[in-house]
């Protein structure tokens, strides 16, 4: 475990996290291993899950049932299926020798250089419009390389996928509570009202679903959403802090977070500062600096939320009535569901490899969600393998032409979820659920 690319610090997310799945005894937990469903989905060979999983300490006595449970990805024929046809066809066993991660150095190398000529002329002619620049190149970091770096995709080294993803604390960020809120709340349980942060972080402000209580103002949510994205930088900012404090994010506890991840966050910050405020401040007085952060804040904002949330938020992705095989999977008991298929279900995607390229992937979210762990260079040709099995399986893999299509849908989908009536009975079943401590524990 000492190798693997993610390093330890992503390792860490299961700490007192259910990683059992698997084992022969009941009697074996997982305190310092993966959480099963991001485990086996960070592996194309899932003997090697399993041969981990053997190496696991017995533990006897442990209370195994009072651990949040979660869905098996290799529990999932279709996940399984897709997993050995890409293993075969796409890497033709090279991922032994770590191909699936390797790739995106020139993309990393492109998205760099973009953001140090993007600072120099921040730096150098502080203002509203430069600001805007940077931001362009702190959301492209965002989406790229502090993404894949922080769920191990970058580079089979554990150093460099660490310091890549520590990027996000260079724009505004935290890798710290990025990793506990994206990787253990939403990548294992996506578009779950209770136990997806994704989905219930913004509310009362935003319906993500339409099992969380409407509010009079949510009618008119797909208007002042394009209000409410361009505070999404002040929020993390406030989000980090209070995480930091409570030990928590919304979705999940920061159970195996160490003194030095935490510190990071607070030098991740501290650095960002300096480059945003602190030096501009110095060379060209406060208007400029207020001008340009401003500016920095808008377009990273927008361009985050637009590229993040517009992924799970369609008609298709969620329980209306364009989702109906989305509605079956997402009212299942947690623990019952086919996690491959509800990763499907409930992502979208858009484009192709251009749009692959200046997302790092999150265009093809589906097979982003089916393989977190291979760097994105390799998603085009995993997507036609992804579409033909669910062609095969008769499940529902939604593919709009462009990023203009996916933001039709989202805002499509914002509408009727602010419309949509209250289901107080599934709502009663899920206050019950959150009850058992499940929302906080995932």
């Amino acid at each position: 475990m000492d190798r693997h690319p993610g390093g330890q610090w992503l390792i860490n997310l299961a700490v007192g996290r259910d990683a059992t799945g698997g084992l022969t005894s009941p009697h074996i937990a997982a305190r310092i291993s993966h959480p099963a469903a991001l485990f086996e989905s960070y592996h194309l060979r899932h003997d090697v899950a399993a041969a981990v999983f053997q190496k696991l300490p017995v533990l006897n006595g442990f209370p195994v049932n009072s651990v949040p449970q979660a869905p098996r990805p290799n529990d999932s024929q279709l996940y399984v299926s897709i997993k050995d046809r890409v293993r075969k066809e796409v890497f033709r066993g090279s991922e032994n020798r770590g191909a699936h991660r390797r790739g995106s150095e020139l993309a990393a190398l492109s998205v760099l250089t973009f953001a140090v000529i993007t600072y120099y002329l921040y730096a150098r002619w502080t203002g509203f419009v430069t600001g805007l620049l940077f931001g362009v190149a702190g959301a492209w970091i965002g989406v790229t390389i502090q993404h894949c770096g922080n769920h191990g995709a970058m580079s089979t080294v554990p150093l460099v996928n660490v310091l890549l993803g520590m990027c996000n604390d260079l724009i505004g960020g935290a890798s710290l509570t990025w990793r506990y809120h994206h990787q253990v709340s939403h990548h294992i349980h996506t578009n779950d009202e209770v136990l997806d942060e994704d989905v219930c972080s913004m509310y009362p402000l935003l319906r993500f679903d339409n099992r969380l209580p409407r509010l009079w103002f949510h009618r008119w949510q797909h208007l002042y959403v394009w209000a409410a994205y361009p505070a999404l930088h002040l929020a993390f900012q406030l989000g980090d802090f209070a995480s930091l404090v409570t030990n928590k994010t919304v979705g999940a506890e920061l159970l195996g977070a160490t003194k030095l991840e935490k510190s990071t966050l607070v030098l991740g910050k501290a650095v960002h500062y300096a480059l945003l405020l602190v030096l501009p401040w110095a060379l060209h007085g406060p208007a400029a600096t207020l001008l340009g952060a401003a500016g920095y804040s808008t377009t990273l904002s927008i361009i985050l939320a637009m590229v993040f949330f517009v992924s799970h938020n369609v008609p298709q992705s969620k329980p209306l009535p364009a989702g109906g095989d989305t509605k079956g999977v997402l009212y299942q008991d947690v623990a019952d569901r086919d996690w491959g298929v509800q990763q499907i279900l409930a992502s979208c995607c858009w484009g192709d490899t251009v749009g692959n390229f200046f997302t790092g992937g999150l265009n093809l979210q589906i097979e982003h969600h089916l393989f977190p762990a291979i760097s994105f260079v390799h998603y085009p040709a995993i997507a036609r393998i992804v579409r033909d099995e669910c062609f095969r399986r008769n499940v529902r893999y939604t593919h709009y032409k462009s990023l203009w299509g996916n933001l039709s849908g989202f805002l499509c989908c914002m509408k009727q979820l602010g419309s949509a009536p209250d289901e107080p009975a599934v709502r009663a079943a899920v206050s019950v659920r959150g009850a058992g401590g499940k929302a906080k524990a995932t």
